[in-house]
């Protein structure tokens, strides 16, 4: 399912810039095997996002500079993404589209999550 859609979301992104021969991509399809692996980028990202969650150092930290500095942190996690995608010669607009959308989609989870931390830790409901 994720296949599918991952694919669908790179067809769309194809049909926005068909227009421009620069950033026109011949090949539509991308093997299982670079599937897998860009899989295995962002299971690998969200796992070090996590991972840096679970500091202390962040938990008495501002929320919105301590999801900043998280992010920061896993930033060379992200960029291995990009040479998965640079190897299949698939065009910057939709790499970086990609992972700008991973990014924010982490960021807004990373906020909220230290958002309901410092709400329980405010309440009185953790120490």
């Amino acid at each position: 399912m994720k296949q599918f859609l991952f694919l669908v979301l790179l067809s769309s992104s194809f049909a926005v810039f068909a227009n421009d021969p620069k950033n026109e991509w011949h090949n539509t399809s991308l093997s299982e095997a670079t599937i897998k692996k860009i899989q295995e980028s962002q299971f690998e990202y969200k796992k070090c996002v996590d991972a840096e969650m679970r500091k202390t150092t962040y938990q008495s930290a501002d929320v919105r500079t301590g999801t900043e500095q998280i992010i920061k942190q896993c930033e060379p996690v992200l960029a291995k993404m990009r040479g998965v995608y640079a190897a299949e010669k698939v065009p910057e607009v939709i790499i970086g589209r990609h992972l700008k959308q991973m990014r924010m989609q982490t960021t807004r989870t990373v906020l909220q999550n230290l958002m309901f931390a410092a709400a329980a830790r405010d309440a009185g409901q953790t120490k």
